[in-house]
C-alpha cells in the first residue's frame, strides 16, 4: 500500500506505474476466459478503438500483452453481444470501449454533446445548424433497426477519405456523442451499426441513476489514479480526457478527502499524485509488445517521462521521415522500454513481418533479442500466422534473426 509516501524515486514511479497497469504479476497460467478479460478491461478503465489493421486492431493488443494468447472472438463477444454485452463504445478516451457498468458515469458528457458541448467545432456546427436532419436519422434508426452511415436512405456521400465524413455520419456521430444511439455491432471493414441506446443497452442499466457530473467526474479521476498509480494532473485529465478545469476542481477534493496523495517523484517537473492502494513493487518482470495506443503509453509526454522513451506511431508521418517505421510497437522487458519494432502480419502469406527492428541506445542486442524473439513468435501463433520473418533493418534486425539460427 502506497499510504505515508511523501517521495518517489524515479524507478519506483516506473515499476508503481507498471503495476497498476497490469505489468506487475506474470500472466495466467490457465486458458483465457471471458472473466479475465472483463477484469483486465475494468482494471484499465477501458480500450482504445483504433480501425488501422496493419498487425491487428488496436483494442485486441493490450489484452495480449498483458494475458498472453487468447481468443479475440471472446472480446468480440463481450463488446457486441447483446446476450453477453458487458462493454459499450464510447468516446473516453478516443473511441473506447467501455465496461457498461460505468455507463451512468458518461452522461454528463453525453448531456453536453446534446447541447453542442465538447464534441467538437465541426460537430457542434453541424447538430447547430442540421437538427431537423439529425432527428430524421435517429427516427429512421427508430423505424429500421440497426443502421450504419451507408445504409441510411438520405446519407449523402463521404468527402475525400479518413475524416471525410458524410451528412449521415455526422448526424450519427451527433447522436451517439449525445448517448441516444450507440454501437450495436461492427461490420465489414469495422464499419460502426449504430442503434438506439434504450435497444442495445439492458434496461436495468439504463434505469440505475445518473451520478452528477461532480460525482462522475470524481469516480473517473479515481478510475484513473488506479490505472496510472502515480500521475500528474495532466495525466489524470488525459486518461479519460476531462476539463482542466473539472479535473482541477475534482482534484482538490479527492486529496481533501485523503482519496490522493501528493507526493515528489524524482525527475518530475510538475506535482505529482500517487493512488493510496497503489502497489510499490520491488521488480517488475514484464515482457510484451505494446500497441501504439496502450494505456501504457498513449500519452507520449508520460511515456518519456517514466521510460526515457520518445516514441512516435509512424502511420501519420511522411513516409520521408518516419525514423522507425509505419507501425511500431515498444517492447517492454522486466521495468524498460527497450527496443521498439515496425510489424506488419502478412495474412496471405500466413507470416508476422519485422521490418525493422531497433534496440534503445545503451541496450545491448544480444540481451533482449530472444525475448523479443519468443514474444513475437508468441504473437504470430495468436494471430494464427505461421511463423516471423526479419527484415535486415535496425540495430537489433541482426541478433533477432540470428536467434534459434
Amino acid at each position: 500500500m502506497a499510504r505515508g509516501r511523501e517521495k518517489l524515486s524515479a524507478a519506483m514511479a516506473r515499476r508503481v506505474a507498471l503495476a497498476a497497469q497490469g505489468f506487475g504479476e506474470p500472466r495466467p497460467d490457465t486458458p483465457i476466459s471471458a472473466r479475465h478479460i472483463r477484469k483486465t478491461v475494468q482494471r484499465l478503465g477501458l480500450l482504445q478503438i483504433d480501425s488501422v489493421n496493419v498487425l491487428v486492431r488496436a483494442h485486441y493488443l493490450p489484452l495480449f500483452s498483458r494475458l498472453g494468447t487468447y481468443d479475440s472472438r471472446l472480446l468480440d463477444r463481450l463488446a457486441y453481444d447483446g446476450r453477453r454485452r458487458a462493454f459499450f463504445e464510447f468516446w473516453g478516451h478516443e473511441a473506447s470501449l467501455l465496461p457498461a457498468a460505468s455507463h451512468p458515469l458518461w452522461r454528463w458528457r453525453m448531456a453536453r454533446a446534446a447541447h453542442g458541448h465538447g464534441i467538437g467545432r465541426m460537430l457542434a456546427q453541424f447538430r447547430r445548424y442540421r437538427h431537423k436532419f439529425i432527428k430524421e436519422v435517429r427516427a429512421e434508426i427508430a423505424d429500421r433497426g440497426p443502421l450504419a452511415a451507408s445504409d441510411l436512405s438520405n446519407g449523402g456521400r463521404g468527402k475525400g477519405s479518413w475524416w471525410g465524413w458524410s451528412d449521415g455520419k455526422h448526424a450519427l456521430e451527433c447522436l451517439f456523442f449525445a448517448g441516444e444511439v450507440t454501437t450495436a455491432a461492427r461490420r465489414g471493414s469495422f464499419e460502426r451499426v449504430y442503434d438506439l441506446t434504450e435497444r442495445v443497452l439492458p434496461a436495468a442499466l439504463l434505469a440505475q441513476p445518473t451520478p452528477s457530473a461532480d460525482e462522475a467526474q470524481r469516480q473517473l479521476l479515481r478510475i484513473a489514479a488506479s490505472a496510472l498509480g502515480v500521475a500528474t494532473a495532466a495525466d489524470l485529465r488525459d486518461y479519460f480526457r476531462l476539463d482542466m478545469a473539472d479535473t482541477r476542481t475534482r482534484l482538490h477534493e479527492l486529496v481533501e478527502a485523503g482519496e490522493l496523495l501528493p507526493v515528489t517523484v524524482e525527475g518530475w517537473q510538475h506535482p505529482a499524485w500517487l493512488d493510496p492502494a497503489a502497489r510499490l513493487p520491488r521488480r517488475i518482470e514484464a515482457c510484451a509488445l505494446l500497441a501504439p495506443f496502450d494505456p501504457l503509453i498513449w500519452e507520449r509526454a508520460r511515456t518519456e517521462r517514466i521510460f526515457d522513451f520518445h516514441y512516435r506511431i509512424g502511420i501519420y508521418t511522411p513516409k520521408h521521415l518516419r525514423v522507425h517505421g509505419y507501425y511500431v510497437l515498444p517492447f517492454l522487458l522486466g521495468d524498460q522500454l527497450v527496443a521498439r519494432v515496425d510489424l506488419k502480419a502478412d495474412r496471405l502469406a500466413r507470416r508476422l513481418l519485422v521490418h525493422a527492428a531497433h534496440a534503445e541506445d545503451g541496450v545491448g542486442p544480444a540481451t533482449i533479442a530472444a525475448p523479443l524473439r519468443a514474444e513475437l513468435q508468441r504473437m504470430a501463433g495468436w494471430l494464427g500466422l505461421d511463423g516471423v520473418d526479419v527484415a535486415p533493418a535496425g540495430s537489433l534486425a541482426v541478433a533477432l534473426k540470428n536467434v534459434g539460427a
